[in-house]
């Protein structure tokens, strides 16, 4: 019935790193390590993640004609992305600048280009890609009514995940779809407001489904993640690794959670599956080149979750990196 296990809608980026010693102050100049150029982006990070797992995947996003769109669509295709629903034109491709400090947190800067230029009528136009699609993720790199419209296009019994980041107030439209809804601490504090009063994730947990997911996955960096449904709250414990770069980590929980799902697995299950993915990527640097194959995955099936190690690796979403702190992209 699905051509896709997995369909990515968002963004596609061309990742600047500079690696420093410290993160400058308001007003500083620090000096870095040379320029890499990387291909990055939430949603291409995503779906190279998960076609590296061995899901059948798409990708729906937009790049400018010039040569970072040509990285970014080589990387695709070099990881067996479908790119058949990668648009060309309409702006500069989107470029995010990266720095990464000694002990892999990072901080990041993003100029959407193509991506703001995603709209719905994009959407729309591949409805066919969409419907064929068992599990469709987003990120919020792309304008706020093009989530919206994925939304309304969805085929039924497909599988809606989000990640808002960055995060900002969702409709109730967009947060029914969500299945789940994936935050890190800095987004479920944005999503919830004043309603985020105290300091007891289960408790956010609870108050984000109540606003209408079916489901809530919250990560907690080094504590690990908690995931949340109708069934109740449980803990999922992260995995001790040694983290070099957390840059992208939280896609690639991301993309093998979805895909998980897409499988069959249980909510508490996947995202057990998802922070060992995870793992792997903050143990080396940059993005897409630091996500596992199933193989590497499994190869870590030995490490204890939660054992003592340099930094712990959930994998977080959105604005944070595999140990829920540092930026992940």
């Amino acid at each position: 019935m699905y051509d896709h296990d997995l369909l990515v809608v968002g963004s596609a980026n061309a990742d600047l790193v500079i690696g420093v010693e410290r993160r400058p102050a308001a007003g500083e100049t620090v000096l870095g390590s040379d320029l890499a150029v990387h291909p990055g982006g939430k949603g291409a990070n995503q779906a190279v993640a998960a076609a590296r797992l061995g899901a059948r995947t798409a990708l729906l996003a937009r790049v400018g004609d010039d040569a970072y769109g040509r990285l970014l669509l080589d990387s695709q295709r070099a990881a067996g992305v479908d790119t058949a629903g990668v648009l060309e034109g309409g702006a500069p491709t989107g470029v995010a600048l990266i720095t990464v400090d000694p002990s892999g947190d990072n901080s990041i800067v993003v100029s959407p280009g193509a991506n703001g230029h995603l709209t719905p009528a994009d959407v729309r136009a591949a409805a066919g890609l969409v419907h064929a699609s068992r599990v469709v993720s987003a990120q919020l790199e792309i304008p706020l009514e093009t989530v919206v419209e994925v939304v309304r296009n969805l085929a039924p019994g497909s599988r809606f995940v989000l990640n808002p980041s960055p995060p900002r107030p969702l409709p109730a439209e967009v947060l029914a779809a969500c299945d789940p809804l994936i935050v890190n601490e800095h987004e479920a504090r944005v999503i919830l407001g004043e309603e985020c009063s105290g300091e007891n994730p289960e408790d956010w947990a609870r108050i984000l489904l109540a606003k209408g997911p079916k489901s809530v996955v919250v990560t907690l960096g080094s504590e690990g993640a908690l995931v949340a449904s109708a069934e109740g709250v449980a803990r999922v414990a992260s995995v001790r690794v040694d983290a070099v770069d957390t840059t992208g980590a939280g896609d690639s929980f991301t993309a093998a959670l979805a895909w998980r799902l897409g499988t069959g697995s249980p909510l508490a299950e996947a995202a057990a599956y998802a922070a060992r993915v995870g793992a792997v990527a903050v143990t080396r640097r940059g993005a897409q080149e630091s996500f596992p194959t199933a193989a590497e995955v499994e190869a870590l099936g030995g490490a204890r979750p939660g054992a003592p190690g340099a930094s712990g690796a959930s994998g977080a979403s959105g604005a944070s990196g595999a140990s829920g702190e540092g930026e992940a992209r």
